[in-house]
């Protein structure tokens, strides 16, 4: 097809309409890599390396991460799949990719699929449109230089549709090793082999990627640092990059008790980004004095953090030293990572003979809903179990989820929803050092839920003492958290850890 189109050009005018359309063509084809690299075998422990010079913590996926290339390694049949490196903003997905990138000598690139709604923007455009061009795959590839690099798909949850025109259907192709080996562009209009490209995907949910696109997928959860991580990533990794790109010069000593006081006065994130801010306006601080002449310290002081940085915007510890009657601390995880997650839950004499009326706000998700009609049969089907007696589940109820304009959904709060209906109806306070998760089932068991190292680290940040999870999730708990952690299997377990059992109302039971 090149030579033909060569021969063309040869034969048109250099003003003929068609002549910069196919010499657009023709160039695009040379730069394009057509011949893979020589292969070269992985180096596991340069891998290791790299991850471990790059990242602090995040023990399980740089494991899982190694697992995966061993078998691409020694060739599986599970060396088709691709990597999805799922998490929050700031949690290091992006350099992930580039170190995996570096330590297999392979180049790097990077498709930005955020907001792509049209599958021609991953194959391209005919050259008979106006302002034809290839794709975005192709383009990274020329980009890139080598028909081996390494592709990062960066935020493939983020994917649109326009008119039914999904791009999930292109990128089954582009992914799907059985037939990549001859992927069309719709400019390139030939064949093109992408069988030798290592790509990897990021997302912040994985619950938001196309089902049948999620299972290609290897999905490695990054859900957050521990706070000795946050601080560590802020002395090695942050700061001499920082002080480097301010253009001080020597590096400032920063001690370990400075940093942590950054972190948890003004950083509340699963990842690193607030941190990195709350640092580059330290050095500014300081390349703007010298810059002036005048004389800094070698020690970057607490005062010197106050004065630039002002006041503490978070304080480390929970804001209500006490919760009132109804009110329970559960955990929730987002794409932004974990978050404390409040129910309130108001009791009211019956507007109707029999009562037992329920209402719900907070714009609650249908699977959220049935937790609630769950815990509340658990009780009426067993008030004494809980220390309620019969009438007091006669009463109406309006449960509410603070944050009312953010939708929430899930399974996982179900146990804190009964300690809240629990605490409601019978006067009982629960503890507010305490937050917990998981769903629970009629039979009263507390079931394994998603997300549990984000929940943790969230309730670490919020200053919560201890935690309340389900047994089977006791190996999601990330090591050297600061938060002391219950395993239970039964709702009867959370209840007698969370409610503080002072002698229960009369007026509460009426």
């Amino acid at each position: 097809m090149a030579r033909r189109e060569l021969r063309l050009l040869r034969g048109m005018k250099a003003d003929h309409h068609d002549y910069a359309t196919y010499l657009g063509h023709l160039d695009f084809m040379a730069r394009l890599p057509w011949t893979p690299d020589a292969p070269r075998p992985v180096d596991l422990d340069a891998v290791s390396h790299a991850l471990d010079r790059e990242h602090t913590g995040l023990v399980k996926p740089k494991q899982r991460i190694l697992e995966y290339l061993a078998v691409r390694k020694l060739g599986g049949a599970a060396a088709s799949t691709v990597l999805c490196l799922v998490g929050p903003p700031g949690v290091g997905k992006t350099t992930i990719a580039q170190a995996i990138a570096e330590a297999m000598g392979r180049k790097f690139a990077r498709v930005a699929l955020g907001g792509v709604h049209d599958e021609a923007e991953l194959r391209g455009f005919r050259l008979s449109y106006v302002a034809a061009s290839s794709g975005r795959i192709l383009q990274a590839m020329a980009l890139s230089g080598s028909a081996s690099a390494v592709v990062l798909l960066d935020e493939i949850d983020k994917l649109g549709v326009d008119r039914g025109r999904s791009p999930g259907g292109a990128l089954l192709e582009i992914l799907d090793p059985a037939q990549n080996q001859h992927f069309r562009d719709n400019y390139l209009s030939v064949g093109y082999d992408l069988s030798h490209v290592l790509f990897i995907c990021t997302a912040n949910d994985a619950g938001k990627i196309d089902p049948i696109l999620r299972d290609r997928l290897e999905l490695i959860e990054l859900e957050g640092y521990t706070l000795p991580e946050k601080v560590a990533i802020g002395l090695d990794h942050l700061w001499p990059r920082i002080v480097k790109d301010s253009g001080l010069g020597k590096l400032p000593a920063l001690s370990a008790a400075t940093m942590r006081g950054i972190v948890e006065g003004y950083t509340r994130e699963p990842g690193v980004r607030q941190a990195q801010r709350a640092l580059a306006s330290l050095t500014r601080a300081r390349a703007l004095a010298r810059a002036r002449g005048e004389s800094d310290t070698v020690q970057v002081s607490d005062e010197e953090v106050l004065a630039v940085l002002g006041p503490r915007r978070f304080q480390h510890g929970v804001a209500q030293s006490t919760l009132p009657p109804g009110v329970a601390t559960g955990l929730s995880v987002s794409g932004e990572g974990g978050a404390l997650l409040f129910i309130e839950i108001a009791v009211m004499a019956p507007s109707r003979p029999g009562g037992g009326r329920i209402r719900m706000t907070g714009q609650l998700g249908s699977v959220l809903k049935e937790s609630v009609y769950t815990a509340l049969a658990l009780l009426r089907a067993d008030p004494r179990a809980y220390g309620l007696r019969p009438a007091a589940l006669q009463r109406d109820l309006h449960v509410h989820l603070p944050d009312g304009a953010t939708p929430k959904d899930g399974p996982s709060a179900g146990c804190a929803v009964l300690v809240a209906l629990v605490s409601a109806l019978s006067g009982q306070p629960a503890r507010a050092e305490v937050a917990m998760t998981g769903e629970i089932s009629l039979q009263g068991k507390v079931l394994p839920v998603g997300g549990v190292r984000a929940k943790v680290l969230a309730a670490e940040r919020a200053g919560i003492a201890e935690v309340v999870l389900p047994a089977m999730n006791l190996g999601d708990v990330p090591a050297g958290t600061q938060v002391r952690v219950h395993a239970v299997e039964h709702v009867r377990e959370v209840v007698a850890l969370v409610l503080q059992r002072a002698p229960v109302r009369d007026g509460a039971q009426a």
